[in-house]
């Protein structure tokens, strides 16, 4: 990393939580990204220092562009969208659309997320084998991590507002959910 960093955001996606860097030579007109150490652009000798820069992050190739505006004289602003929206646009719709438990087991950190829409859930990066079913208030599904056995409950809040309830119980226990 050279002393020409001008970003750094980190971005949760269902398969984990991305570092993206971004160093932008003013005088060079050098463009470099990284996402999570790894180098997945550059250009060098760019004779227009503003623009934007368009990439993939995590396992599902999710769409990021970094914006670059000159502010005033030589400053520079620097902007990230996740698939066509703000950062923090993408945060605040991702929560309504996932659910994510951290919580260790056997001594390792798991980070377990739920896309709502799918239902389709991750443990560390890795989609992980499920089966649904119905049951009388709603639907369970049930999947294993390690030698230990899951459950995503969903079930209907009652008020149309909240919607529906989703609640991860691990070996009948269950995982208070938290806020990225």
């Amino acid at each position: 990393m050279s002393n020409d960093l001008a970003g750094v955001w980190e971005v949760a996606l269902s398969d984990g939580v991305h570092r993206i860097e971004f160093e932008h030579g003013t005088t060079t007109g050098k463009r470099v990204i990284l996402v999570d150490g790894k180098e997945v652009l550059r250009r060098d000798w760019m004779f227009k220092l503003v623009g934007k820069e368009t990439f993939n992050v995590g396992k599902s190739d999710t769409k990021a562009t970094i914006n670059i505006d000159a502010v005033s004289g030589f400053a520079y602003e620097y902007t990230l969208e996740i698939n066509g929206k703000s950062l923090k646009k993408y945060m605040e719709n991702r929560s309504k659309v996932t659910s994510t438990w951290v919580l260790n087991l056997d001594g390792v950190d798991c980070r377990v997320v739920l896309e709502k829409d799918t239902m389709d859930v991750w443990c560390n990066g890795q989609n992980i084998e499920t089966a649904g079913e119905f049951v009388e208030d709603g639907t369970e599904t049930h999947f294993t991590l390690g030698d230990h056995n899951c459950c995503v409950k969903a079930v209907s809040s009652g008020k149309r507002r909240d919607g529906i309830i989703h609640t991860l119980l691990v070996d009948g226990t269950e995982i208070a959910e938290c806020t990225e």
